[in-house]
């Protein structure tokens, strides 16, 4: 089992909520109160589990400048009132930050008995080699 200290184990209860409220506020039509909430929690909560000086590595690095300025700019554009194009800002940013660890992610799923069978149906299986096979390592 992993141990985890006290400020990762906020961490990851902030970054839980963060997820809970950007979904629940996409479900209710883009709520602008909701999906900045989320934004808050969820970027609060990764400092929190990985540690303040990694993040700014993380989203600083000279090669994720485009990504981590859609992200970061999604959020600003949710604050300041506008959430459909945040979010899509947001998403965008997000696909290139953690393009890295997708096939790390899909290698693990098809391991899972059930969700495995499901990434191997016909329709969703080509997706899922696209997705897996990115050769694009951050």
């Amino acid at each position: 089992m992993i141990s985890l200290t006290d400020s990762q184990k906020i961490g990851m209860g902030l970054t839980g909520f963060g997820v809970f409220f950007l979904f629940f506020g996409m479900v209710l039509f883009f709520d602008k109160a909701l999906l900045a909430i989320g934004n808050i929690l969820f970027v609060s909560g990764l400092s929190f589990v990985i540690g303040l000086e990694r993040t700014f590595r993380f989203f600083f690095q000279r090669h994720k400048v485009k990504a981590t300025s859609f992200f970061l700019g999604g959020v600003f554009v949710v604050l300041i009132g506008w959430p459909i194009i945040g979010v899509v800002l947001e998403i965008y940013g997000f696909f290139l930050l953690f393009r890295g660890f997708f096939p790390v992610a899909v290698g693990f799923i098809r391991r899972v008995p059930v969700l495995g069978s499901l990434l191997s149906l016909p329709g969703i299986s080509s997706l899922v080699d696209k997705i897996g096979e990115s050769n694009n390592m951050v």
